[in-house]
């Protein structure tokens, strides 16, 4: 006798017929045809069983606050930046905690398991920080949320920015972040790297920094991110989010970073919704895309994970928590359009995150969680395409989150078949 018994799944890499036992919140088996009695049984009809999307870049403090206390009307970056600290002031720890909480239950719904969610530390308060951290232990139970303490004005252009890094890492915040594409100067940018970089190695910690958020082909901030990274034997614990300047920079450049980002093991988080809607706003045309070079990245080793950066705030007012949108979006403006290439989109929401955050027992695997969700697709693809519904969410081997099925996208007697891609 099981807790739970998913049976007749497929799974992201083509396995068909699959049975899942989950026990004590574990998955104790993944093999076809599995005889056991179970608590409760869910027949998965031979929908895709995946594991649960993971989100490697968000901004919880700021989700759901848009028109506070006005809209961005020029729709950049920058305008953003500047609404955020006007709304700092006015926000409240409670009022932080409530609209995460409303995030929260949007995102299990849409099956994302795991966030990383960027907290801004330029507020003597640290507001944000301590919303954050009680938010973090009530929704433990069913989404995995690692915070980065983030100095959104620069941990040296704010002059107390870089003591209330250091109090929020002292407060349990797990992640070092920066910005080093906004403080006053290059030097200075690149000096916050360093230092940033060297707290982290000091403290055992990851360090995701927001790098070459900018169209500026001359902000090359991740270079110095991956000196350090090889500097200080970070390797593997280090990401460069964003790193929109990678489309304007000269492609005899790139040549030589891609490798050194490559021999510093550096992970990558493009964020395509947000990338594309506020990069390129000074160009007329031909108007830059907005996203980094994710296929060359890809391709050169380095570990790619889609985020979703941002829902109803100062700087995006759309967003619905869902990572098959994120992956749709990189998709297109990658122009990552094989199967295999839609494939990895897929994976760039799922177990390329999870890695990035650096998760562990994640899979559909025998000993990993018994965290997963079955979508209205029958493969990666398909679940892109439809951005799939998401029957039910799993988590440590129960049910948290139920949708019905979607009847557009049934199997409806006169609906027109698929074509085979084999057949044309």
């Amino acid at each position: 006798m099981v807790d739970l018994l998913i049976k007749n799944a497929t799974l992201p890499d083509g396995q068909t017929g699959v049975d899942i036992a989950c026990d004590g919140g574990k998955i104790i088996a993944v093999e076809a045809g599995i005889a056991a009695g179970a608590g409760q049984v869910i027949d998965a009809g031979g929908q895709l069983v995946s594991p649960p999307f993971v989100d490697p870049h968000f901004h919880m403090d700021a989700t759901l606050s848009l028109g506070r206390p006005r809209m961005n009307t020029s729709g950049t970056l920058l305008e953003g930046i500047a609404l955020w600290g006007e709304l700092k002031p006015l926000q409240t720890v409670d009022e932080i905690i409530e609209r995460a909480l409303h995030y929260c239950d949007i995102a299990v719904s849409m099956g994302i398991g795991a966030i990383r969610s960027h907290v801004d530390v330029c507020d003597d308060e640290l507001k944000g920080v301590t919303a954050l951290l009680e938010v973090r232990e009530q929704i433990k139970d069913y989404i995995d949320l690692q915070l980065v303490a983030f100095p959104q004005d620069g941990v040296f252009r704010d002059p107390t920015a870089m003591d209330n890094t250091l109090r929020a890492l002292d407060m349990g915040v797990d992640v070092v972040g920066g910005i080093p594409h906004f403080e006053r100067t290059m030097a200075e940018g690149a000096r916050s790297v360093t230092a940033l970089c060297e707290i982290a190695a000091a403290r055992g910690l990851m360090v995701d920094m927001h790098c070459d958020e900018s169209d500026d082909p001359l902000s090359r901030h991740v270079e110095t991110l991956a000196y350090e990274t090889t500097r200080l034997g970070l390797q593997g614990r280090v990401a460069g989010s964003h790193l929109t300047s990678m489309h304007s920079m000269d492609n005899y450049y790139v040549s030589k970073l891609i490798p050194l980002m490559a021999e510093a093991e550096l992970c990558v988080i493009p964020n395509p919704s947000i990338n594309i809607m506020l990069q390129g706003r000074h160009d007329t045309y031909p108007k830059r895309r907005g996203q980094t070079r994710v296929r060359e990245l890809r391709d050169a080793g380095l570990c790619v994970g889609f985020g979703q950066d941002c829902m109803m705030d100062p700087w995006y007012s759309l967003g619905r928590a869902d990572m098959l949108d994120v992956a749709l979006m990189g998709l297109h403006v990658g122009q990552l359009s094989s199967r295999a290439d839609m494939t990895w989109c897929f994976d760039a929401v799922t177990q390329n995150s999870a890695r990035i955050m650096g998760l562990q027992d994640y899979g559909l695997v025998k000993g990993c969680d018994a965290n997963f969700v079955i979508l209205q697709a029958k493969d990666p693809i398909e679940a892109i395409r439809l951005r799939a519904t998401r029957l039910h969410v799993i988590r440590k081997g129960k049910v948290i989150a139920q949708t019905p099925a979607s009847v557009a996208a049934l199997d409806l007697p006169n609906r027109p078949k698929a074509i085979d891609p084999s057949q044309v």
